[in-house]
């Protein structure tokens, strides 16, 4: 009698794991991305389009900690971040590609973390001749000009 309840046991656990895992391993379908036009260039060929600056000089869309960068950029540091003014190697393929050692990374403080955040100006020549803002740690990128 012992057995065949345990067996029952063992049974009915067994039965319900098969009917959770059937019903959790259903696979969701995802949406198809929208088909990319001819006309339309592929995302690594696009020109990162250069932000007007407004009457101050920068444009709008750079926090104010990105000025604090800019003069450490342009005056050669010291950096609060070893990482500040390494090479930028350009993997994601959305700048325009360059040899290697052309770009460079800064930090842009993010107030309250206490890391370095996501947020970065990327700097291509030497002296920098080209300026680059992300906030999304390197996934998307937007041209901006520093007045001289």
């Amino acid at each position: 009698m012992r057995y065949l309840q345990t067996f029952l046991l063992l049974a009915a656990v067994l039965a319900a794991g098969l009917l959770w895992n059937r019903h959790a391993a259903r696979p969701v379908r995802m949406p198809d991305p929208p088909a990319q036009s001819a006309a339309e260039p592929a995302p690594a060929a696009r020109q990162p389009r250069i932000a007007p600056a407004p009457a101050t000089g920068l444009p709008s869309f750079l926090p104010s900690e990105a000025r604090d960068t800019l003069a450490l950029i342009a005056r050669g540091g010291p950096f609060p971040n070893r990482q500040d003014g390494t090479v930028f190697g350009n993997r994601e393929g959305l700048l325009p590609q360059q040899p290697r050692g052309y770009y460079h990374e800064y930090t842009v403080a993010t107030p309250g973390l206490g890391y370095r955040g996501a947020r970065r100006i990327i700097t291509g020549g030497n002296p920098p001749v080209v300026y680059y803002y992300t906030d999304d740690h390197y996934n998307s990128f937007r041209a901006f000009e520093v007045p001289r």
